[in-house]
């Protein structure tokens, strides 16, 4: 597998670890599990610099009409749920774990895309949704830590971003940007947290958090919404200047040395058989890698 753009992909690859495992210090082991409050503020610390960004001049960002936005609010609500759930996840599931289900959304983005567009595949990408799927759905049998919220919260993740892809590439004809859609994302995610949070008790209960990891806190969603930004800078950046191929290869890397890292960091009941679910995922993810290669 061929990449370009080193300086570029090992760098995205950088911020793809510290930004898991940062949330999964915060989300873990402070235990700060109050997902509308965490993810308000990393959308939040997003939005303001991306807004930022764009008055300097540094990013551009281009509302065309009204209409485009709106259309993109469906979108929106999907990201919602990727990042609530993912939270509630993540907080409760070993990373490779998570990442293993998170691969799965692959399979929703084909069966909506088999469904609607009908388009039409190969094999080999059949093979791929398959080793996917079959990967996801082993690791509830083999884990030893497994977490019935964990597992619960990570599908409706995986079906927010399966959909979420599906309809961003329906969307291909819309004259947003992959900044203007996040843009969106970002603002429309503040206020539907802000709002969620009072019913949630959230605020309620963020008051009882010791003082003691307060400002450590503080400093991990901080943290976390500045990695959050710049991943998504980076991502942009290698979306646009490379191939779709070269671009699933970093992001495929950097979920493989995530992973394998948190091994070393993070606590995990390995076992034979989760670890060969891991590499089945990874596998996987490859054949998909080469799919994209092939224009099948």
């Amino acid at each position: 597998m061929y990449f370009r753009g080193p300086a570029v992909g090992l760098t995205y690859c950088s911020f793809y670890l510290a930004f898991y495992f940062t949330n999964k210090y915060v989300l873990s082991i402070l235990k700060f599990t109050f997902p509308t409050l965490f993810q308000g503020w990393q959308t939040l610390v997003g939005g303001i610099f991306l807004h930022v960004c764009w008055k300097l001049g540094w990013v551009e960002i281009n509302f065309t009409s009204r209409a485009d936005v709106v259309s993109w609010l469906p979108a929106s609500a999907f990201f919602v749920g990727i990042i609530y759930a993912g939270s509630r996840a993540l907080s409760r599931l070993p990373i490779p774990v998570f990442l293993t289900l998170h691969n799965a959304s692959e399979v929703v983005t084909y069966v909506v895309q088999r469904i609607f567009s009908r388009e039409q595949s190969s094999y080999i990408r059949l093979c791929s949704v398959a080793l996917l799927l079959i990967s996801a759905g082993c690791l509830p049998i083999h884990d030893h830590q497994f977490d019935a919220d964990g597992y619960f919260w990570a599908a409706i993740h995986l079906l927010c971003s399966g959909c979420y892809r599906a309809f961003q590439k329906s969307h291909k004809s819309s004259l947003l940007s992959d900044l203007d859609q996040q843009y969106i994302n970002y603002f429309f995610s503040v206020l539907l947290l802000a709002f969620a949070s009072h019913p949630t008790g959230d605020l309620i209960t963020v008051l009882e958090f010791p003082f003691l990891y307060f400002h450590t806190f503080h400093s991990g969603c901080c943290a976390s919404g500045i990695l959050g930004f710049l991943l998504m800078l980076l991502s942009v950046k290698l979306r646009s200047s490379l191939s779709p191929t070269h671009h699933l290869s970093w992001g495929f890397l950097a979920k493989v040395l995530t992973a394998v890292f948190s091994l070393f960091v993070f606590e995990i009941s390995l076992n034979v058989p989760l670890a060969i679910c891991f590499l089945t995922c990874a596998l996987g993810e490859a054949l998909f890698v080469y799919t994209e290669k092939m224009g099948t």
